[in-house]
């Protein structure tokens, strides 16, 4: 990752203490912006530094100035630079969030997909969560075809759960949610697909291992240049991440992550995001949010 050329010691020159003054917030907002492509507009900096004071206590700092100095630590910068993100980033999700989507894969995409292969041999599905979190989405995905297997579907699936935050991706691995998090799915699937916690102090479940065994997870960045996927994904899901974006980055961010779908592929985007068809050319408008190539 590039890193901002700052002279050392610049954050004294602002005197500041304890808060995050406009420059200090005008560079982090900069830094953001060119590494993740999240703008955050100046509103944004009580939120931003409410969000590093627990970071900066964590490192044993006595105001926003010495932390600004130390991200910006030629030693520092890279390991400091994974944890702002981690502060930005937003890692809202749930199972079956958007259940419509969900549908269409059972009722509509797959289907599809299968037509176009053709027949011949059981067929290996790929689908990609673009934005994973702490890998609800994944699973909801993993879960909607083990059960369209189960009632007779030829095929077999790999999903991929991409993410830039480290902490999320190591809760997705893990699979273990609390059992509020169960309520969207509907109950002969919970029963199927989750473990509960034999501690009953522990209000916990763990999605079951023959499941954990079809989903992968791995660290991306939506802003890199290329992407370490494979080039025949069957669906792809990219959701409440590109409203973030200005309208280049959503131009190059969905130019990318569509050459990695096969033709007849699908991508899926957030309700607030169904403006990517005037942004990308060649992109199908089958639903608001649900695009073919």
């Amino acid at each position: 990752m590039p890193q901002p050329q700052l002279k050392p010691g610049w954050a004294e020159t602002f005197g500041v203490a304890g808060s995050l003054s406009d420059p200090h917030f005008r560079a982090l907002a900069q830094l953001i912006e060119a590494q993740v492509g999240i703008k955050l507009p100046p509103a944004k900096r009580f939120m931003l530094e409410g969000r590093l004071q627990k970071r900066v206590r964590a490192l044993g700092l006595s105001d926003m100035g010495q932390y600004v100095d130390a991200l910006f630590n030629a030693d520092q910068f890279e390991d400091e630079l994974v944890h702002l993100i981690d502060v930005v980033t937003t890692n809202k999700t749930d199972f079956f969030r958007e259940p419509a989507h969900f549908d269409f894969v059972r009722n509509t995409a797959i289907p599809e997909l299968m037509k176009l292969r053709g027949g011949g041999p059981q067929r290996n599905l790929k689908l990609w969560s673009a934005a994973a979190s702490t890998g609800m989405e994944a699973y909801t995905m993993a879960i909607v075809l083990d059960d369209m297997i189960r009632a007779g579907l030829r095929a077999d699936f790999r999903i991929l759960g991409t993410d830039i935050s480290n902490p999320v991706l190591r809760m997705a691995q893990k699979a273990i949610y609390d059992i509020e998090a169960l309520t969207p799915v509907p109950e002969h699937l919970a029963k199927r697909y989750f473990l509960r916690s034999r501690d009953s102090s522990r209000a916990e479940c763990r999605v079951v291992p023959e499941l954990r065994s079809r989903v992968n997870f791995q660290r991306m960045n939506l802003m890199d240049t290329t992407y370490p996927v494979d080039r025949d994904v069957d669906i792809i899901f990219c959701r409440n991440v590109l409203i973030y974006f200005d309208k280049p980055t959503q131009r190059k961010v969905v130019t990318r992550l569509c050459s990695h779908l096969r033709p007849g592929g699908y991508l899926m985007v957030g309700h607030s995001e169904s403006m990517v068809h005037n942004v990308v050319p060649g992109l199908k408008q089958i639903r608001p949010t649900i695009f073919t190539v």
